[in-house]
């Protein structure tokens, strides 16, 4: 009787160790945001919505009566000038939408965030990947680098307790943005040039229920929180930054890449040869977004992100919003 007690005791911490251990393990892996980690400040600007509304408007009104609809279009402005005081106005911002490939930004950011922290090493192969996720927006360089900060990885599908375990880890990101504030947002999902089949379709729910939604203004805030150095160290900074770099002044034979055919068209077309562009697009045969920093020889220093949905061969919405804010920003005190 005494073997059996003394068996049972042995098991129940040999059981207890197990999972304490695989607790610690799995809370060693989470995404940390920075230990001095504090939610910006962002004021609500009534001159920047009325003149974010009136570009908007403006376009929405160019278009065929009804043709293009209020419900397909989000935007989403802050001013930078003043980084103690960020000023900021939306126009559908928190109506989540499918980011295609926006959402990279988002595993860019959680990336950093793991290497700084030395739960991912930078090797050779993750560098290559980061970079093409971001400079040439790889699809598959992203579905590599969301396996590696998330520990898990495509396959068949799984049965219920299993996929529930690999759900957990699949959503890692997702914790590490709602730790800082971030809401109304879901990045858990790979980006393919196709489908997602197997267990990348089960975490999709199979009708796309589960797929990547982001806001205009959660797209926005990161990248202000990355221009502001607030989501790393300066050296990871200026790596994000450098990825997200474009320059429209470059020659191309594809106008239609993210320093040409997005908010960089607007550069281009205006001979804005000595403005800075950061950004990070996304398409798809329905969608076409954009987030962009633009810094203007006349001081002006502002995010924009802009998403329409069901006009993604539609290349003029996204250039002339911008245009029309950066007239309206010369005009403000």
């Amino acid at each position: 009787m005494k073997c059996v007690v003394k068996a049972a005791v042995c098991l129940f911490f040999l059981l207890s160790f197990s999972i304490l251990a695989a607790a610690q393990k799995a809370k060693a892996s989470e995404i940390i945001p920075p230990a001095s980690y504090q939610e910006p400040h962002l004021e609500r600007s009534a001159a920047l919505q009325a003149l974010l509304n009136s570009a908007v408007g403006e376009v929405l009104a160019s278009y065929p009566s009804g043709s293009f609809p209020e419900k397909d279009l989000a935007a989403t402005l802050i001013d930078l000038r003043d980084p103690k005081s960020l000023a900021w106005a939306d126009f559908r911002g928190e109506q989540p939408i499918y980011p295609a490939s926006v959402v990279k930004m988002f595993y860019m950011a959680s990336l950093e965030r793991q290497l700084e922290d030395g739960k991912v090493k930078l090797t050779k192969e993750v560098d290559r990947g980061l970079k093409d996720m971001i400079v040439d927006s790889s699809n598959e360089a992203t579905q590599y680098i969301l396996d590696v900060i998330t520990d898990t990885s495509s396959g068949a599908e799984l049965p219920a307790s299993a996929f529930a375990k690999w759900q957990y880890k699949r959503n890692r990101v997702n914790r590490f943005f709602a730790a800082m504030g971030y809401t109304n947002i879901n990045a858990n999902q790979k980006t393919f040039c196709e489908d997602a089949y197997g267990i990348e379709q089960q975490s999709r729910n199979y009708k796309g229920e589960n797929r990547n939604m982001l806001t205009t203004n959660a797209v926005a805030r990161l990248l202000a929180e990355i221009v502001l150095g607030r989501m790393n160290t300066p050296e990871r900074t200026r790596t994000m930054m450098d990825l997200m770099h474009r320059d429209p002044t470059a020659q191309t034979t594809d106008q239609d890449d993210q320093a040409h055919g997005f908010t960089g068209r607007l550069l281009i077309d205006r001979k804005m040869t000595d403005a800075k562009l950061w950004s990070k697009a996304g398409w798809t045969t329905k969608s076409r977004h954009d987030a962009a920093y633009v810094e203007t020889a006349d001081g002006l220093k502002f995010v924009l992100v802009i998403f329409t949905e069901n006009r993604g061969t539609d290349k003029a919405p996204i250039p002339t919003i911008a245009g029309k804010v950066i007239d309206a920003l010369r005009k403000l005190p």
